[in-house]
């Protein structure tokens, strides 16, 4: 089990920056992985960006502007995510995926959820 904390959404204007952060309630070991997912209102839950070991992954949207990092000392996750826009509008969460658990692109590879953070993007 774990327990996870989104933190760091907000409204911002088309162009600025923001960083998420995701505190996990233990350790999360190498072998696991953190996503970022966002959903927008009316669509799918959707993958941003995972971490696992020294090992990133992006959506093609993601790729550029968004930066997924971890700070173990500290059991949490970031995601940097600059050149906002407003199809960026939507909440983000961060979930961890055990080993062996299959894509780190597919919300049914991960297990334990945080409860989101909402992002504005506002023109």
């Amino acid at each position: 089990q774990v327990q996870l904390v989104e933190s760091g959404g907000g409204l911002v204007h088309t162009g600025d920056s923001l960083r998420l952060s995701c505190a996990a309630s233990r350790r999360i070991s190498s072998s696991e992985a953190m996503g970022w997912f966002r959903q927008a209102p009316g669509k799918e839950r959707e993958f941003v960006a995972a971490i696992s070991g020294g090992n990133t992954w992006y959506e093609n949207f993601a790729l550029g502007r968004f930066t997924v990092s971890r700070d173990s000392a500290k059991n949490t996750v970031y995601l940097q995510m600059n050149s906002l826009q407003s199809e960026d509008t939507a909440v983000y969460y961060c979930a961890v995926a055990g080993a062996s658990s299959g894509s780190y692109f597919l919300p049914g590879s991960y297990d334990f959820w945080g409860q989101g953070t909402q992002v504005t993007v506002s023109a």
